[in-house]
């Protein structure tokens, strides 16, 4: 963690342009928590969306697209859940248990972790004040807990409001990309973080899902970042000339 809070924040920019944000780019566990997992773990999607931070990082710095980005695994504590949720702080995930989570202090857990990251993220959002939220996350190839196909390089998840993943969707395809619509995951389902600081706000969104592969290395962690950098950016403009 950075200065004990759990989460950074990259970058400035105009007002009135996009804030991106990424719940789950961090593998780190805090010394005082013993998850009693296999080390090994943490550097699996199930403690890490692979590949994200260098994005966010990328687009911050390079792209002028300030980040607000986890500093914690979400194995310790899921930002992209609500705080009611089972899964919030996870006994299971993808097969494996995580024994150290079962019988937790959840509500501890919520009060060093979960809550000063969305506050934090609240403020950052008011100080900013975009036009367009950017939420970056991406998938694993394939589970182990169930067999299924992901030809996806890139997805689109979103709620009620689909305003900007429509545009985004479009503009991904017009680069030979394979895109899922609401699919590995179905914003219907899983929007935690949107639902909150977005749809209630009444601010477009776009939530990304890259394949990791896609994403696993430098090269190919830039070359997303300018590729999302330059969708998201006329995302806002058609959605400003709406």
């Amino acid at each position: 963690m950075i200065d004990d809070k759990p989460y950074r924040q990259v970058g400035q920019a105009s007002p009135d342009g996009i804030v991106c944000l990424a719940d789950h780019a961090s593998n780190f566990v805090p010394e005082d928590i013993d998850l009693g997992i296999d080390p090994a773990l943490l550097g699996e999607h199930i403690a890490v969306d692979i590949g994200v931070e260098g994005v966010a990082d990328r687009l911050a710095r390079q792209h002028g697209i300030p980040a607000h980005i986890a500093c914690v695994s979400r194995l310790v504590c899921d930002f992209h859940r609500r705080e009611d949720e089972p899964a919030v702080v996870p006994a299971e995930s993808d097969g494996h248990l995580i024994p150290g989570n079962i019988g937790a202090d959840i509500e501890r857990r919520l009060a060093t972790y979960h809550r000063p990251y969305h506050a934090a993220l609240g403020e950052f959002i008011a100080d900013h004040s975009p036009r367009l939220l950017l939420a970056l996350h991406s998938f694993t190839p394939s589970l182990a807990s169930r067999k299924e196909e992901r030809p996806w390089e890139v997805a689109l998840l979103y709620n009620q409001d689909d305003r900007a993943a429509r545009h985004a969707i479009s503009l991904f395809a017009e680069h030979g990309l394979t895109v899922g619509d609401n699919q590995p995951y179905s914003g219907k389902q899983l929007n935690a973080t949107m639902d909150r600081h977005a749809e209630a706000r009444g601010i477009p969104y776009l939530t990304i899902e890259v394949r990791q592969d896609q994403i696993a290395t430098e090269a190919g962690q830039a070359r997303w970042a300018a590729l999302i950098a330059d969708v998201a950016s006329r995302t806002q403009l058609a959605l400003d000339r709406a």
